[in-house]
């Protein structure tokens, strides 16, 4: 454990920014959560992150020595379209599960990116889970934006939180839609019933908001591309749900009968859109369906 020792030299100055001025190499996310964990002291005595600093306090902050990650670097083959020293754009296959728990310790986005990248992934959300920022599910395919450094992550996470990245999805789903576009704004939690699952949740739910634009109709489906406002744990599969136009091949949300081999939901992250979190320049990404979801597609239009 490495133990700091800070004279405060100013006044009246929340202390989680003043630390994050003081030790730059650290996110503020990361001070935060030293600060909750009661590794820092001021005049020896534990603060919350919106304590004020007085002149002359002393602040000790104990950075606790690195956990050594339990999951194994894997050599597994990932499309990358973009890199530099601060992120990377990967287009995720349908069916690799993005972070390791419980039952899917290897073959994980993680494993792969331990191996592609080394020590250069961030480590804000723990080290089960280094340089993700996002996720999508395992059977969703598609873009994804991965941190290689603390500080791209929190700017990263700050725009996800304020709706500056755009990312739309391409999705068929079961029954017709009429209008030629619409939006779901329905608060989503944890399922009353099944933990497991989530569910629009009027009492306990988050809000959360989905907008959708029909691109073809067949006839017993539609394709469409949905835009996220919110992001929550499988929004759109809740959504779509919802309102009674569930995703093809979603064995979660979906309806039992099953015309089609998806091998899972037919949803696939498309454009991915944001500002760079440290050059400020503007970066579009859009990546074709996946082959799976063409020939679902091409199934669909010869009914």
């Amino acid at each position: 454990m490495e133990e700091i020792k800070i004279i405060a030299d100013m006044s009246d100055t929340r202390i989680d920014s003043w630390i994050s001025e003081k030790l730059s190499n650290y996110s503020r996310t990361y001070i935060k959560k030293l600060i909750d964990n009661d590794a820092v002291q001021v005049n020896g005595k534990n603060i919350k992150s919106n304590y004020k600093l007085k002149l002359d306090d002393e602040v000790i902050i104990r950075i606790p020595d690195p956990v050594k990650l339990d999951v194994e670097a894997e050599k597994i083959d990932i499309e990358v379209l973009y890199e530099d020293n601060d992120i990377l754009v990967i287009n995720k296959p349908k069916g690799m599960v993005v972070h390791p728990a419980a039952g899917n310790y290897s073959g994980t986005l993680v494993n792969a990116l331990m191996d592609y990248c080394g020590d250069d992934l961030s480590d804000i959300n723990g080290v089960i889970r280094p340089g993700i920022v996002h996720r999508i599910d395992k059977d969703t395919s598609g873009l994804l934006v991965v941190a290689k450094n603390n500080v791209a992550h929190d700017r990263l996470t700050e725009m996800l939180k304020t709706h500056d990245i755009k990312r739309v999805y391409a999705a068929l789903v079961d029954g017709v839609i009429r209008e030629d576009s619409g939006k779901i704004d329905a608060p989503i939690g944890r399922h009353p019933v099944d933990r497991k699952k989530m569910a629009v949740n009027i009492k306990t739910g988050r809000r959360s908001i989905t907008h959708f634009k029909v691109l073809e109709r067949f006839s017993e489906n539609t394709f469409i591309e949905v835009r996220l406002e919110t992001g929550r744990t499988h929004q759109i599969r809740v959504h779509m749900s919802y309102i009674g136009f569930p995703i093809v091949g979603d064995e979660v949300y979906g309806r039992r009968k099953k015309n089609y081999d998806t091998g899972g939901q037919t949803l696939h992250a498309k454009i991915l859109e944001f500002e760079h979190p440290i050059s400020g320049e503007h970066m579009r990404f859009e990546v074709d369906l996946p082959d799976y979801f063409k020939r679902v597609l091409e199934e669909v239009r010869g009914l």
